[in-house]
């Protein structure tokens, strides 16, 4: 779902409203940043709340801040938002976040970033940084519901937006059903399919047909139509099956951020195709699974590509580099159906592989503690799983995804303008 409404912010409370929407989830020990492009927000950055005792430290950390920021170089000023349980009761909360906050200022001021205002959040209370006046910043704070029931707030669940739980949590983590809880028509129809095709991973036909599944698929889901359990088993059955293959796996994810000719071009460069398919046939029809277009005629999900250089490698996808921006419908397409596909199984390779694409759907939207959650809970379906353990090493060396680093590329969820 995109917008290209303009939603307008009168008060403190309609931003700090609209973080959690941004984010997916309601931040918790975390510093969340938000550049400024004028009176229009920009990109926003959350990171985990430091525990820096040091003048030097903290001054370490607001450099590493500014770096980030500066990435959206129409940006001229940021504001702050401290998210702490910490210090509300005994009336300490601004004396605790104060040195960070000027830690914060001045670092910014060097790069004319100035902070335009910042404030304090906790769980049931929330206030300004700087205000002195008990009259509009009361003791202990406001209270917080008060953001949840901002009037831009609710504009945003009006119009489908929701706000998960914190990946933080032990108990939020993501959750896999037990066998028992899979649609037994599902499982049957993975049965069937892993049978018929997985002997054919090397097939380029094979892979012609697969991608042709998976795109009607994320369009079907684009047009806001779902999978559901028990009158589309087939074709989920089918999906956890080509998960099961790394080069089918990863062909799909380039797909949906890249285009097609990039997802074909890349499994061709890998060498992974062999001369298995002179008799013409396909391993099994599509149409079958509701795909009426022929395979060779799939659509790409980018616009039209004209040029060798508009078709990218599987690296440079991955990594965030290429394309300039990626098909973020698209993106957000292939994210609800592996949220759909995320169930237990005894070797726990479709899980690991459904978390793991989530994880580095999150990854490339600047959500790193999503990401963070969606990788471990892959590895704890099976550990040792290759691409979560390469992505959670990219992740521990704090590297942000090229396209959350531009308010020009960066996925802005429903893709309102907020001024």
């Amino acid at each position: 779902m995109t917008s290209n409404r303009t939603l307008s912010i009168h008060q403190p409370e309609d931003i700090l409203g609209y973080i959690p929407h941004m984010l997916g989830y309601w931040p918790e020990d975390s510093l969340v940043a938000i550049t400024m492009q004028g009176k229009v927000l920009g990109a926003t950055l959350r990171v985990d709340l430091p525990n820096l005792a040091s003048l030097e430290a903290r001054a370490g950390f607001a450099d590493q801040i500014r770096s980030f920021l500066i990435a959206d170089e129409e940006a001229n000023g940021v504001v702050l938002a401290v998210y702490t349980d910490s210090g509300w009761e005994d009336g300490t909360v601004v004396r605790q976040a104060i040195p960070l906050l000027k830690a914060l200022q001045l670092s910014l001021d060097e790069v004319d970033l100035s902070v335009r205002d910042a404030w304090l959040v906790g769980s049931e209370y929330w206030r300004s940084a700087y205000c002195t006046d008990l009259q509009c910043c009361p003791v202990p704070g406001l209270p917080v519901e008060r953001i949840k029931n901002s009037r831009l707030s609710a504009e945003l669940v009006y119009s489908g937006s929701s706000i998960g739980p914190s990946p933080r949590s032990a108990l939020e983590r993501p959750r896999l059903a037990s066998p028992g809880a899979v649609d037994p028509l599902v499982l049957a129809a993975e049965s069937r399919y892993g049978k018929q095709i997985l002997g054919r991973w090397r097939s380029e036909r094979c892979l012609d047909a697969i991608l042709a599944v998976w795109h009607h698929v994320l369009n079907r889901v684009e047009a806001g139509r779902p999978l559901r359990s028990g009158e589309d088993a087939r074709i989920m059955g089918f999906l956890r099956t080509t998960l099961r293959v790394p080069a089918w796996r990863d062909a799909v994810v380039v797909m949906a951020a890249a285009g097609m000719d990039s997802a074909k071009s890349g499994a061709s460069a890998f060498g992974l195709f062999v001369d298995d398919d002179n008799d013409g046939n396909t391993p099994f029809d599509p149409q079958e699974l509701g795909v009426e277009e022929p395979v060779a005629a799939t659509a790409k999900v980018l616009p039209e590509l004209s040029t060798d250089e508009d078709v990218f490698t599987y690296g440079d996808v991955l990594l965030g580099m290429r394309p300039d921006m990626p098909c973020w419908t698209a993106l957000d397409a292939l994210q609800t159906v592996l949220a759909g596909l995320c169930v237990d199984d005894e070797s726990g390779v479709v899980p690991a592989a459904a978390l793991t694409l989530q994880g580095w759907i999150a990854w490339c939207k600047g959500r790193g503690s999503i990401a963070h959650a969606c990788l471990s809970g892959a590895e704890a379906a099976q550990p040792g799983y290759r691409l979560a353990e390469l992505l959670m090493d990219l992740l521990g060396t704090g590297t942000i995804c090229p396209w959350a680093r531009s308010s020009s590329t960066a996925w802005r969820g429903y893709r309102d303008t907020v001024v």
